[in-house]
């Protein structure tokens, strides 16, 4: 990626997250599908750019596309997860598929400006894939939590067999049969259309089948559950950076100290400056964990289908450890920033609380109880985390 096309988005990007800061405590009320945004992205060129410069894209390294992800976080969480969503559906595309599929998906999405969205939940498996007689599948049935499916052009879906085999595909979203609906109505992550898709029937082609090599084929392909938790670390970070610069903006507005304080302003007060201090170790530790963990996944990625089990294993082990710490630390800025900015920034125009709300939401991915004990089985027992497609 040379400097000049870095130059490009990097400015779009600041520019985009200058028009979300100014209205996202709006929008974080409203709920609902933020077109004007998901358009501005579009527009800016930054969601083309984990892909591989041979296909028109930017080619930039994961970490670079993910930090893009943690600042987004920072001012519209729901937004972050989105743009991050989109990168990991095209990253499933080069992951499962034939390169006869990656060169067509990719350069189709860089031709055609295409947003992908999300229905590939395989815990829910409510959608079964009935064969027809061309060799392909009907999907048929109901798929929850697909972010970002609405106004998206293209999505992946999950569906299983009659054999219980899983089975994902790339659709356009305005394929006949398919139905998103407008019912994502949570207390946080208020616009990432989380909601309920509809298949009612749905043709899919043999060749649309993410089959060849497929998940689980190798521990290459095992990086793509990685690639999610990681993606979910950034976001957890990026929520609390921006929870913490929300209350210093509020800390520092304020002249009058509480009536106890012997200090002259809020800023001086030792209580204060002890729960900053906090905010910024657990902070600190974590973007210190999730930037080891994108090193090591970014060298991960770049073995291809060299890389061996101990290796991907290596690497589930440093994200594991970035989301658990991340998560951790967002959960508590988001919730203690209050001890610091006092009554007055309770008041429901400033939606505050939408940090801790969001974060509280998307933490809930999966639990952490579970990343905490398969670290703790490497800590004590020396077990890598098994590859599933879930972790």
């Amino acid at each position: 990626m040379n400097d000049s096309r870095e130059s490009a988005w990097a400015e779009a990007l600041d520019a985009i997250l200058r028009e979300w800061a100014q209205t996202a405590a709006a929008r974080d009320k409203a709920g609902g599908t933020a077109f004007h945004e998901r358009r501005l992205l579009r527009e800016s060129g930054l969601l083309r750019l984990s892909v591989p410069v041979e296909y028109g894209g930017e080619g930039a390294p994961w970490s670079t596309t993910l930090d893009v992800v943690r600042r987004m976080a920072q001012v519209d969480s729901s937004l972050a997860h989105l743009f991050a969503f989109h990168h990991l559906q095209l990253a499933t595309v080069r992951l499962f598929g034939s390169d006869t599929q990656i060169r067509h998906w990719l350069s189709e999405t860089i031709a055609q400006g295409w947003f992908w969205g999300n229905a590939l939940n395989p815990l829910d498996k409510s959608t079964r894939a009935l064969s027809d007689a061309s060799g392909g599948y009907c999907f048929d049935g109901r798929k929850s939590f697909c972010s970002g499916a609405r106004d998206s052009d293209y999505m992946l879906a999950s569906a299983f067999d009659d054999e219980g085999k899983l089975l994902i595909a790339a659709t356009p979203t305005n394929r006949e049969g398919i139905t998103v609906l407008d019912d994502w109505d949570n207390m946080g992550q208020r616009q990432t259309d989380s909601g309920t898709v509809v298949f009612e029937r749905v043709h899919i082609a043999a060749d649309e089948l993410l089959n060849d090599p497929g998940p689980l084929s190798s521990p290459y392909a095992c990086l793509r559950p990685l690639l999610a938790q990681v993606i979910l670390s950034h976001i957890y970070l990026g929520i609390g950076e921006g929870a913490l610069q929300a209350a210093r903006e509020s800390t520092l507005a304020q002249t009058r100290p509480w009536i106890a304080s012997q200090a002259a302003r809020p800023s001086e007060d030792p209580y204060v400056l002890a729960h900053y201090g906090d905010f910024w170790v657990a902070l600190e530790g974590a973007k210190l964990l999730v930037e080891r963990a994108m090193q090591a996944f970014d060298r991960a990625w770049s073995r291809g289908l060299a890389l061996s089990e101990s290796e991907r294993g290596e690497v589930a082990v440093a994200v594991a450890t970035s989301k658990v710490a991340a998560a951790r630390a967002g959960l508590d800025v988001a919730h203690r920033m209050f001890d610091v900015t006092g009554a007055r920034s309770t008041t429901a125009a400033l939606r505050l609380d939408r940090f801790w709300r969001n974060v509280r939401v998307h933490t809930l991915h999966d639990p952490l109880d579970y990343k905490v004990r398969e670290l703790g089985d490497w800590a004590l027992n020396g077990r890598m985390p098994k590859p599933s497609f879930y972790s």
